[in-house]
Order: C-alpha cells, then structure tokens, then sequence
C-alpha cells in the first residue's frame, strides 16, 4: 500500500485533480503571504531597533501602491521580487510632476512625525581617544637586549635607573583625567580637593634622574650639529625610530651608543612630541657627552611637558607630548586608596616599585572606589609634592632612600637657611612708585659693569658675566653663539610658560624668527613682585611689541596687557612704567613665581588688544 504521505503520491495524484482556477488562486494566495511575512519581518525589525519607526519616503509610498496594484493585475507573476522591480523601473521614467503626489504624501506624514513624536535622548558621547607617542613599552624592548657593558654605559650618563623600568603600558583613561586636572601654569596637579605642586624634585624622586646642575637648552647654531644631523639621518620631520632602535642593537658601548640611548629615550619617554620622530632638537646638548650627567633632566622633563600640554590645549597638534608616564606614577603614589594607609620607607625612584601587576590591581581597586580621585592625598608623607620651604619648616616626611646602581644614598634636606622672600640690603633705597603706598626699592648695587660706556646706537649683554658692547644688529648674534643655552627661546603670538626662581630677578627671552631679546623683569616690593617685559634695543628706536602677563592662582588670575619698554640692555633700578604686581601668596611652595607670557610683533598688533 503506498504511503500516503510521500512527495510522489502528493505530485501524481492531487495535482491532476486541482484545476487553473484554483493554481490561481494559489498563487495570488502564495504572493499575499510573501507580502505579509515581508511586512512582518519588517516592522519587527523596527521594534526591535525601538523607538517610534522614521516616516516612509515618497519612494515608498508609491512602490506600495504600485505593487498592491501589479499584483491584481499580473496574478501570473510569481514573488514580490518581480513586483518591486516593476515599481523601480517605473518610478525612474515618472516625472517629477507624477512624484509629486506621493512626494506630498510623505511630506504630510513627516510633518505629523515631527510634531507628535517625543525628541530623542542624545546618546552619551563617549571618551575621547588619548594619542601620545610616550611609549615605556617600547623602551622597555630595547633595553632588554643591552649588553652589560651598554648598561654600564647607561649609567654612567645618569640614566640608569631607567634599567629598573618594569611598567609597559599607559593607563589612558588615568592620563586624560590628570591631563583635565594639570594646571600648566603653576605646575601642578588639582585632584581629590587638593593642589599639589610639581617640580623637578618630584621628577627625581618618580623617575631617577638628577634635579640639580645645568639647565638644558636644546637650541643654538644649526653648524654646531650638522655632521650628527647627518649621522643620525635627521630630516625636517625628525630622527627615525626604527633607525635609532638599529643602532641600540649594536655591541658597542661607546659615545654613539650613549648619544643614540639618549635620543631614543627623550624621544620615546621622557620628551616625546607630537611627532612619530625623535626631534632633531635635541642634538645641541649631546655634542659634549662627557657633561651630560651635568645635566638637570628633571626640570628639562617638567618643562617640556608643562610646554606639550600647553601646545595640545591650544589645538596647536592633536597628540599629547611630554613624559605622561611621569604624571601616572606620580598619582599612583600621592593618593592612597583601600582604606587605611601603612606609612613606610620609599624606596625610590619609584618606577622601580610599579610592575604591570602591581598596576593593574591598582586600576580594579580604583574602579571599585568609584574611579580616580576617590582616595587620600599623601603625597607629603611619601615625601612628593613638598616644597623646600615646607620640608624646612619641619613638615612630616618619611625617611626616604634612593636606588640608584651606583650606591644607595640618603636623600638630605637641602640648606635653604633663613632666607626671606624679599631682598633688601643696605645697598636699596626707597622711592615711591606713582600711584601706590608702599616703598619700591631700587637697587643700584649691580648696575651693569659697563654701562656707562653705552653709546648712541649700542647695546649690552643682559648677562652680568659678559662685557659685550656693540652694534644693536650684533647682539642677537652674539647671544645666539655664545650663550644659547642661557635664554627662553619662544614663539611671537604663542603663550610661554616660565618660572622665575627666588633668586632670580630676570629671564632672557629670544625670539626664535627674528632672534630678538627680550628681558622678564622681577622686583621685589613689601607686598609681592613687580613683573614687567621690556626690549633690547638701540635708545632711539620707536618699535613697541604687545605683550601679555598672566598669573594664577587656583581660580584667581592676575593679567596685565602692555606694551614693552625699549632699553639698551640689563639696567638695574629703572622704574617700571607698566607692571604686574603680583602678591606673595601667588607664589608656588618652592618660592617661585609661574608666569605665562605671549609677545606679539608689529605685524600681530592689530586686534590684539580687543
């Protein structure tokens, strides 16, 4: 007995007995439900996306149309595939006086939908991407391979603790939040409802190198280092990497090894630009590899990510420069978090201590918390964020030993003495400043030595150490070959930020496209510090720049916008026309005074003051 159910019984048997009628009646059933499952799927898939479903276009209203009424009249036709391109073949001859019965249509629909539809919740914009070329992982790389006679080497320039480097990676999301909380002008960081204070102290203590000696100036002569410019392959854009990394991979543990570690790792970690390459920059101060270790990389470190953060916040380059791991390891030892918090002996620097597991904990216990920010500041226990007057003012610090490879050395406080914040001798005298109470004083102690030899046309030397005297066209010449790495190079229209110490009582300023000098001037009143800038230039001249002063303090900012002084060189004791007086509490807690200065030239005066 045949099975009943089988496809042959089904074809031979039942077909014959359904006549034309009914295959049409079929298929018209077969499209309807073709039709139907497609609208089904659809408006499911609109629900699921959620929200009210967008209007249909004016495409759509008529394909429905056609296709309700190709199918009524070609019951032959089979799918709605063929339906719908008979509508697009249709719709493409139609003019657009045919269009425009169904372009009103949709147009009325829109209208309803915008006017009885709710406004979207905008989405949450998501983080911003952090682009840094701070890359510890890749130095830790080519350390690796150092030979014990490279490491040596290493050593011996001051940069051996940075073979103790174990941390590979930046926690991005924790640089961004610190980048929002660096206050580029008085150096420090705002987190957990506290200021803290940065300075190459805190550098030597986080990363190991020295924050004592010569300051680095990576400007001068382009003669002066034109044959390792064409050593090191350095083109406009830089020093190649790769090619550094080359040359790390040699045995050898001589002045090029030294000068090619040096140049990676400024351009990898400690300095790194915007730029993939190293800067060709720094090959001014690696001329002499025997000084070195004479260097004060900290501050040269803390400059030039104070300069990066600022560049990057003026839009002026879209990845952030400077040493970002500097910033991660000093949060990570200023805040405590977890409860309560054991004091013990630092071992430093401490970039020896952070591992990548020690800092991933660290990362999960800081989201548990409720993310960055949520612990303790105690930076002044772990001795960081301490200025030397608040370490002589018997300021509570743990007992702290450096690691270096060479020997471990107690860290000492340093002789500050009893030295107060203003500087009068019996050498002063008072004159009043027009306008204000309080005494000025003038010293005429330390006029320069030859000033009284200044002739019509002439100029002198800022430094009191140098006794040029010549034509003013000459100085910028002078200044540039000989003491190139005693002055501030910047930019006319472009904020500087610059640090007057407690002993100084002026900075040299040249401008980098037309090598004018410029002096900031800081005096000394009962109240706080005078700050003016003035030109060097002949006595007849009538040139004037625009510049602008700003000092801040929390959310407090002293600015002052003048126009500068023209003066034949450093004259001690003249009084100033225009100044910006800033009181003592503006000061940092190391006693300095953090400015930022902008110096415009004739050409970028117009609108300026506006």
């Amino acid at each position: 007995m045949a099975d009943v159910s089988s496809p042959d019984f089904d074809r031979t048997d039942i077909s014959p007995l359904v006549n034309s009628d009914d295959d049409d009646s079929m298929s018209s059933k077969r499209k309807e439900a073709t039709s139907h499952e497609y609208e089904s799927s659809r408006r499911k898939k609109k629900k699921k996306q959620g929200g009210t479903p967008r209007p249909a276009c004016s495409w759509v209203h008529f394909s429905r149309e056609f296709i309700k009424e190709y199918s009524a009249s070609h019951p032959e036709s089979s799918g709605l595939k063929v339906a719908t391109k008979a509508a697009s073949d249709a719709w493409k001859v139609m003019t657009v006086q045919e269009k425009e019965k169904y372009t009103k249509r949709a147009r009325e629909v829109w209208d309803d939908y915008l006017s009885s539809t709710p406004p979207r919740e905008p989405k949450p914009r998501k983080q911003a991407n952090l682009v840094t070329r701070c890359s510890p992982g890749r130095l830790v790389n080519v350390m690796k391979r150092f030979t014990p006679d490279q490491k040596e080497a290493v050593r011996a320039i001051g940069f051996g603790s940075l073979l103790d480097l174990k941390c590979r990676t930046l926690r991005r999301s924790l640089c961004l939040w610190l980048l929002e909380r660096f206050n580029t002008i008085r150096r420090s960081l705002e987190i957990c409802g506290k200021r803290i204070p940065l300075s190459p102290r805190d550098v030597e203590l986080v990363m190991g190198l020295p924050a004592s000696g010569r300051d680095v100036v990576n400007s001068g002569p382009d003669d002066l280092v034109a044959g390792l410019r064409l050593k090191y392959n350095a083109s406009n854009r830089g020093i190649s990497v790769r090619f550094l990394e080359e040359q790390l991979g040699e045995p050898e543990a001589g002045d090029d090894f030294k000068r090619a570690f040096l140049l990676y790792v400024l351009g990898t970690l400690l300095c790194p630009t915007a730029r993939l390459d190293v800067s060709p920059s720094f090959l001014h101060f690696l001329t002499d590899m025997d000084s070195v270790h004479e260097y004060n990389w900290a501050k040269f470190l803390l400059d030039k990510l104070v300069r990066e953060v600022t560049r990057f916040r003026q839009g002026k380059q879209r990845a952030v420069g400077g040493c970002l791991l500097f910033l991660q390891l000093f949060y990570y030892e200023s805040v405590a978090i977890g409860g309560s918090y054991e004091l013990a002996p630092v071992v430093v620097p401490c970039l020896s201590s952070w591992t990548e597991e020690h800092i991933s904990e660290r990362e999960k216990q800081e989201k548990e918390l409720g993310g960055y920010g949520s612990g303790e500041v105690v930076c002044n226990e772990r001795g960081l964020g301490l200025s030397l007057l608040a370490e002589k003012a018997n300021v509570g610090m743990l007992p702290l030993t450096i690691r270096t490879n060479r020997a471990i050395l107690p860290l000492h406080e340093e002789n500050l003495g009893n030295e107060a914040l203003t500087y009068k001798d019996e050498n002063t005298f008072s004159s009043k400043i027009e306008g204000y109470g309080y005494n000025n004083a003038l010293d005429f102690s330390n006029m320069n030595d030859h000033s009284d030899i200044i002739t019509y046309g002439q100029s002198t030397c800022p430094l009191p150490s140098c006794n040029f005297t010549g034509l003013y066209e000459h100085l910028s010449d002078h200044f540039t070959t000989e003491h190139w790495d005693s002055g501030h190079r910047f930019q006319y229209n472009c904020p500087l930020p610059v640090s007057l110490g407690m002993d100084e009582t002026f900075l040299v300023l040249q401008a980098e496209e037309d090598g004018l000098l410029f002096l900031l001037n800081k005096g000394t009143e009962n109240i706080g510090h005078t700050v003016m800038v003035t030109c060097i230039g002949p006595s007849h001249s009538n040139e004037h720049f625009f510049y602008c002063l700003v000092s801040e303090r929390g959310n407090s900012s002293l600015k002052l916008k003048s126009y500068t002084q023209t003066l034949p060189g450093r004259v001690d004791g003249i009084p100033p026309s225009d100044f910006l007086l800033v009181p003592f509490g503006f000061l940092n807690s190391c006693g300095e005074l953090n400015l930022e200065v902008c110096i415009w030239n004739s050409s970028d005066l117009v609108g300026v003051r506006s």
